[in-house]
């Protein structure tokens, strides 16, 4: 029974759209542990997110299956003033603004050294609908993107408390854009849909070095995906869109035995996939390498619950240029700065209950309209609520 349901939310999390703009296109955290604690999850052993955390946590999750959704609600808002020296503003915000986001994870202990799993997250972020045409084409004007992620991940017990983890990553992702223009304005046809798969590796190691102080970091390699053909002309080198690569550094400090605090440093290198990374004035997206910065407190008030509340904090990936802030009316994925909170209940049976909720502050980047002048801002504000179900075996 429990295979059945793992498998048919497989098959929902594959034909759910992703959108997550959180740190870039990333999302702020994977698993709902995580993402109450703002995504400090370099160090956490108590769930099967490790293929998209550290695979060498999945050494100590035991046996388990994590099941959970997310309700995402990112608020996009563009704006162009003085459009042609006119003195007059439009605004639109975009029409799609809530996204269930499904993810799932399983865990196995072979032996008492050995771990196998997988872990199965979605990641995305440019997803937006604008009623109104501020590019002046066809119809609405919006992209859609949904990448899924699956993470097949072994994880080995070098040590009593050295683990290490490797994660073969294997990507679907599709791609939808309406709305375009040419560089001289001329209305571009919309092509529909269109998909490519792809594939990299995450590898990690974990190690609790005092009885309190535990330390991990994991490294994920570029995802290299297929072409999209029908936007060869969009994405530069013939419509290849990937995954960067992306580390996390993070420690975890057990202060006292109810209070558990967790530091991780992530680095994103937008600016190793052309399409994302290079500069908008030679067809990319503009994307700046980001840093950022989680912070998060785990409580436990009692045997049955435990609190946890985060902090994180990103460079922003679009830079304050002219011509950056135009094509990222499409993506304003401008969030800096994240609020979380959640909570775990163990019920009777030993199985969990997950709850994380988060807010990323409003921020707005602003730059010269390249084409006709007058300035174009793009915002974003966003809340998730999500909830997981834990079985343990």
């Amino acid at each position: 029974m429990k295979f059945t349901r793992v498998f048919a939310f497989m098959a929902l999390a594959g034909m759910a759209g992703s959108a997550f703009a959180t740190n870039g296109y990333f999302s702020h955290g994977y698993g709902m542990k995580a993402k109450g604690m703002a995504g400090a999850a370099t160090t956490n052993t108590e769930d099967t997110f490790g293929g998209a955390n550290n695979p060498a946590a999945m050494a100590y999750a035991g046996n388990r299956i994590d099941l959970g959704v997310d309700l995402f609600s990112p608020i996009r808002e563009a704006s162009m003033t003085n459009w042609g020296g006119s003195g007059m503003t439009a605004t639109v915000e975009s029409d799609s603004n809530y996204f269930l986001i499904p993810e799932f994870g399983y865990s196995r202990a072979v032996n008492n050294n050995l771990s196998l799993g997988v872990t199965v997250v979605g990641n995305g972020g440019m997803n937006t609908d604008y009623p109104t045409n501020l590019y002046g084409g066809n119809g609405n004007l919006g992209i859609d993107l949904m990448q899924l992620i699956v993470a097949p991940t072994a994880a080995y017990k070098v040590a009593p408390n050295h683990s290490i983890g490797i994660s073969p990553l294997l990507g679907y992702q599709r791609f939808k854009a309406e709305g375009l223009v040419t560089p001289l304005g001329a209305p571009v046809p919309n092509a529909g849909y269109d998909d490519s798969f792809g594939y990299g590796v995450r590898i990690g190691y974990l190690g609790k070095v005092t009885p309190t102080v535990t330390i991990g970091a994991a490294y994920a390699s570029k995802m290299n995906f297929e072409e999209f053909d029908k936007y060869n002309w969009l994405f530069l080198e013939n419509g290849d869109f990937d995954i960067p690569e992306n580390y996390n550094l993070g420690v975890s400090w057990q202060a006292t035995p109810v209070i558990r605090l967790a530091l991780d440093y992530q680095r994103i290198n937008y600016t190793g996939v052309d399409a994302v990374g290079q500069p908008a004035t030679v067809g990319g997206f503009g994307y700046d390498d980001v840093d950022v910065v989680k912070l998060g407190v785990e409580y436990k008030y009692s045997q049955k619950l435990t609190l946890r509340a985060g902090y994180s904090h990103t460079n922003n990936p679009i830079e304050s240029s002219p011509r950056e802030v135009t094509t990222n009316i499409l993506a304003p994925a401008v969030i800096e700065d994240h609020v979380t909170l959640g909570f775990t209940y163990t019920l009777a049976s030993g199985n969990e209950v997950t709850m994380a909720y988060m807010h990323g502050f409003e921020n707005d980047v602003s730059g010269v309209n390249p084409n006709f002048g007058g300035t174009d801002t793009i915002k974003m504000y966003q809340n998730s609520l999500g909830i997981q179900y834990s079985w343990k075996m």
